[in-house]
């Protein structure tokens, strides 16, 4: 699907610098990192109209104690509640929501908003990891691996009430999720997919059906019945580690960066991409300078590969020759 001149990609750009949902420090630099490599100006040389929110501000909070195995519930349950409103209003401005990261529990927020502007949404969640531990199953307490468990229909009474998380409603049907890229899937996880019957394409299915594959049988899976806008949830952990060392928790075996890219390109070719999200750069944890750049630079592509960057050129059809 081609978009003519004239038809321009609106985009709506909010930060989101918080690291409350996992251990490591780092994480909160991202958004302004993937803007300073040169995000915006480059989605505007792509013709697309650029809108940036800034960075959203959050609270701390002074008493967060863990709630069961679950920490920080009421700092993570607050910057959601705020992300939603923000991305909420980015919708009603008419725009395609591009949320920077931050980490990957900001998806609760991020998928919450943009399901309350108004539609049913898809979910893909391009990740070395499923994130669908409830507060009851996760084994490390951190909520960056459980914001699909509270988002999901089928969930909802594996969820038990948290301090600053009872705003949220489920918002997405396990069918229309598609994950992509898993390699680290704990063995509770490995149920919930299994019973749900979430559509997965671990990294053993993208090596054994190929990425064009993997991303047609993604479109034919979502598309089957309705076509809703596509939320887009990219964490750059998902891409090998020789691509995007600068992350939290890396896994060997990912994405590489063609394949990486591809996934983007193919969602924009379906017009439905309606938000997306791109977390858990974090330049801290970047060995040397040259892994920092080249995790940021590998974040920065994969949106400009959902907004109509095209590698192999221009076509000709995409551009009315100027008037001699």
């Amino acid at each position: 699907m081609r978009r003519a001149l004239g038809q321009l990609r609106s985009v709506g750009i909010i930060g989101a610098p918080f690291s409350g949902g996992q251990p490591r420090d780092g994480v909160e630099l991202g958004p302004d990192l993937i803007r300073a490599a040169g995000l915006l100006d480059r989605l505007r040389q792509q013709g697309c109209d650029v809108k940036d929110y800034g960075n959203l501000a959050f609270e701390d909070v002074s008493s967060d104690e863990p709630v069961g195995r679950t920490k920080r519930p009421r700092v993570v349950g607050l910057a959601n509640q705020r992300l939603a409103d923000a991305v909420r209003r980015v919708k009603s401005d008419g725009h395609t929501c591009v949320m920077l990261g931050g980490d990957h529990s900001l998806a609760i927020g991020s998928i919450h908003g943009h399901a309350a502007s108004g539609s049913e949404v898809s979910v893909v969640w391009v990740d070395a990891h499923a994130d669908i531990n409830t507060p009851l199953t996760t084994t490390t307490g951190n909520i960056h691996g459980q914001p699909m468990s509270y988002l999901i229909h089928e969930l909802r009474n594996k969820i038990p009430v948290m301090p600053n998380l009872s705003w949220i409603k489920p918002c997405i049907s396990a069918r229309d999720v598609v994950y992509i890229g898993l390699r680290d899937v704990d063995a509770e996880e490995h149920y919930i997919l299994k019973h749900l019957g979430i559509k997965v394409f671990s990294m053993s299915e993208v090596d054994r059906l190929g990425i064009g594959k993997v991303m047609e049988q993604t479109c034919d899976h979502i598309f089957s019945k309705v076509k809703k806008p596509i939320h887009l949830s990219y964490d750059i952990d998902a891409l090998d580690p020789s691509v995007a060392p600068a992350t939290g928790t890396p896994v060997l075996g990912g994405l590489t960066y063609r394949e990486g890219i591809y996934i983007t390109e193919h969602i924009c070719q379906t017009d439905l991409l309606s938000a997306m999200d791109i977390v858990e750069v974090n330049p801290k944890l970047g060995g040397t300078e040259d892994e920092v750049r080249s995790t940021v630079n590998a974040a920065v592509d994969l949106v400009l590969g959902c907004f109509g960057r095209v590698r192999e050129g221009s076509h000709p059809a995409d551009y009315e020759m100027p008037e001699p």
